[in-house]
């Protein structure tokens, strides 16, 4: 099989007044990473070119889903102009790039302005966005799976701890993808009221999940749907009684329909814990 070699990209810096190729070097298998030139320059130039255009894409969009370093650094600079809400075109991206005393790296003055005169359109520009952060997204599975890869020939890596770590970073990796919406205020005050008056009408003014415990509910109102509860205690000290206790008197009680999962206790010993609470049964 032949060797790899490496790809030149034409569209590169100037040196001594010529124009030198950015190599982008392929992995062990001859393969480039995502990646799409043409749409970060596309994206780039109609962020610099269209008002508001920056915040169409800053939820998508980070440096390094820029695959190409001058890119990467220009849309540094984009983002510190609208961090202190300056505008941002060529000439001010150009004067920023300049603070940052990284104008060179991002490809000279030359190389911004041009970016501007490639875009033929920004109809489109949500969905180039979309595309470049999904490239994003595989380079990061990439690079996170030969990071796994390499752990998982290593005998002294524990299986369990490295199985932990990848569900981590996968999911971590995914939660990049997740947009950030804006809510407008008007549809979740409306919701507020509804949920304190149904509230009102409930015995105890319990607007969640009623535990069964009243000093209990009384402070929080009931668990509540966005509700994320941490339980803690050193070991012996009842936490799994407790929860046991509040989901049988939830089921049983409230009729609300409750799921248990325990990484610590066989089912029939939960079980076993019901039993002896409802029966009132000696352990």
């Amino acid at each position: 099989m032949p060797a790899p070699t490496l790809t030149q990209n034409t569209r590169g810096r100037r040196k001594n007044g010529a124009v030198e190729p950015v190599v982008i070097a392929p992995n062990d298998m001859g393969k480039l990473p995502p990646q799409s030139l043409e749409l970060e320059e596309a994206v780039l130039g109609a962020i610099m070119i269209q008002k508001d255009a920056f915040g169409t894409v800053s939820d998508l969009l980070r440096p390094e889903s820029f695959n190409d370093a001058r890119h990467n650094t220009i849309y540094q600079a984009i983002q510190s102009l609208a961090a202190v809400d300056h505008p941002i075109d060529a000439l001010t991206v150009v004067e920023q790039l300049k603070t940052m005393a990284a104008l060179e790296q991002a490809g000279g003055q030359a190389y911004v302005a041009q970016l501007t005169r490639k875009v033929a359109s920004t109809a489109h520009l949500y969905r180039h966005a979309q595309i470049l952060a999904q490239k994003a997204t595989a380079r990061d599975l990439i690079s996170f799976a030969a990071d796994i890869e390499e752990r998982a020939y290593d005998d002294t890596q524990d299986v369990d701890e490295l199985l932990q770590r990848a569900e981590a970073g996968v999911f971590e990796i995914s939660q990049r993808q997740q947009k950030k919406d804006v809510t407008q205020i008007d549809p979740v005050i409306s919701d507020a009221i509804r949920v304190m008056r149904e509230a009102s009408k409930k015995e105890g003014n319990i607007s969640g999940v009623a535990t069964g415990f009243t000093e209990l509910d009384k402070t929080t109102s009931g668990w509540q749907k966005s509700d994320l509860i941490i339980i803690a205690a050193r070991p012996a000290m009842g936490k799994t009684a407790f929860v046991l206790s509040m989901a049988k008197q939830m089921a049983v009680d409230y009729r609300q329909p409750v799921a248990m999962f325990s990484l610590e206790m066989s089912n029939r010993q939960l079980v076993n814990r019901l039993i002896m609470n409802v029966c009132e049964i000696e352990g």
